[in-house]
């Protein structure tokens, strides 16, 4: 009983894994800007009115599967430019972690809206950051890393400033055009105006009774949210995983250890053809990494139970992933597992590369900014640095984010 007590205060009493959740909010969102601006001067043909996939069959599409896409709306060129452009910028500020609830949910509109206009477009890359972009909007994934973090740090408040407000006026507007010109479906509508609902009720009572009980329920709501987000996260990565290993298995080419093989002599995945012809030329390696990527993603669901052999598989995947960028020719699709990989990366790991990114900056702006050169040297006789101090989630009511850090420091493995 106490176990179980226990557990129900670390689910909802914290949002677990949070630099995890911090790393893949950064690595879609990364991933995703780097799509359309690799993209931007092929977006009408991809998404736009001179692509393949007409206006129409996008309407009879959709009619039948009752997806979202605002792209709908109108077939003028200028609405199109509009949409694309709110999708690059939403990506940028979901990277930087800016208001990150309400632009989560644009980043997951101009995703959706983007994608489902054409369908035929895609590959699996683009599926996993089709889910991963819904499920960032159920997660806390800017407790660290991001500007919201940095303004509970220096105002005590992420919901400080004038931002927030016209931000949700505007969502507001686009919410009610949308349900009254039948833009939303019902179900749609319902989600987008709970999401709508809850920030407004977020903003007051962080403003009015930052401290009071209904703060503590709607940070207990929030973790808990949080938290089926990031598990459901960790299913899905696992799920694609098994899948993919298993329907492998079954294939002939993958049995016999030749499926690497062919894709080697395509010249559609030979960015490198050297390279691609002098990995094909060794039957060994091909048999090898043929083989190896099946144990690796038939084992992997299965080691989760065990960290040390969970991180040896977790490093193998993602320079599987690396190879598929730079083999066959792949980038995205690779950047995207990699940030769904990222998921499963240990806290230690993430905390020690945290303090490297801050450590460089630290040594590439200060002197800068002061107009100095290099800070002076420490040694016998002279006055120490004090050691910078290592970055902890901000939470909400701990403006200096110095709380319990060993609370804050949820292992996620």
């Amino acid at each position: 009983m106490d176990r179980v007590r226990r557990a129900l205060a670390k689910v909802t009493g914290q949002a677990l894994g949070p630099y995890q959740s911090a790393v893949v909010r950064i690595g879609f969102a990364g991933t995703w800007l780097f799509f359309l601006l690799r993209e931007f001067p092929h977006r009408h043909e991809l998404y736009g009115p001179d692509g393949p996939w007409s206006l129409r069959l996008a309407e009879r599409l959709i009619d039948q599967n009752r997806a979202f896409t605002v792209l709908l709306w109108s077939d003028s060129g200028l609405w199109f430019e509009i949409v694309y452009a709110v999708a690059v910028l939403a990506s940028v500020l979901l990277l930087l972690g800016w208001r990150t609830r309400a632009v989560s949910v644009i980043f997951m509109v101009g995703v959706l809206s983007l994608q489902n206009r054409s369908v035929f477009m895609g590959d699996g890359g683009d599926n996993v950051i089709h889910l991963m972009a819904i499920y960032l909007v159920l997660t806390r994934c800017a407790r660290v890393w991001s500007l919201d973090a940095r303004r509970v740090r220096l105002r005590g408040s992420a919901s400080a400033g004038a931002a927030g407000p016209v931000l949700w006026g505007v969502l507001g507007a686009f919410l009610a055009y949308g349900a009254v010109f039948g833009g939303f479906g019902t179900g749609w509508t319902l989600a987008f105006a709970a999401v709508w609902t809850a920030l407004a009720l977020w903003w007051m009572v962080d403003r009015y009774e930052p401290a009071g009980e209904g703060r503590a329920l709607l940070d207990v709501l929030a973790n808990l949210l949080h938290n089926a987000g990031m598990l459901v996260i960790t299913a899905e990565v696992c799920l694609i995983y098994a899948t993919a290993g298993w329907y492998k298995i079954q294939g002939s080419r993958w049995q016999d250890g030749t499926a690497l093989y062919y894709p080697l002599g395509l010249d559609y995945f030979t960015p490198w053809p050297g390279l691609s012809g002098l990995l094909a030329s060794s039957g060994t390696m091909v048999m090898l990494l043929t083989y190896g990527t099946v144990i690796v993603q038939v084992a992997f669901p299965f080691t989760l139970f065990d960290r040390r052999v969970k991180n040896v598989l977790l490093a193998l995947m993602m320079l599987e992933h690396a190879g598929i960028a730079v083999l066959l020719g792949l980038p995205f699709f690779s950047l995207a597992m990699i940030a769904a990989d990222a998921v499963f990366l240990p806290t230690g790991l993430l905390l020690a590369l945290g303090g490297l990114a801050a450590g460089a900056r630290r040594r590439v702006w200060r002197p800068a900014a002061r107009g100095v050169g290099p800070e002076p040297p420490t040694g016998p006789g002279l006055v120490p640095r004090p050691a910078p101090a290592t970055e902890t989630p901000a939470r909400d009511g701990d403006p200096a984010g110095d709380g319990d850090r060993a609370g804050d420091r949820v292992r996620w493995s």
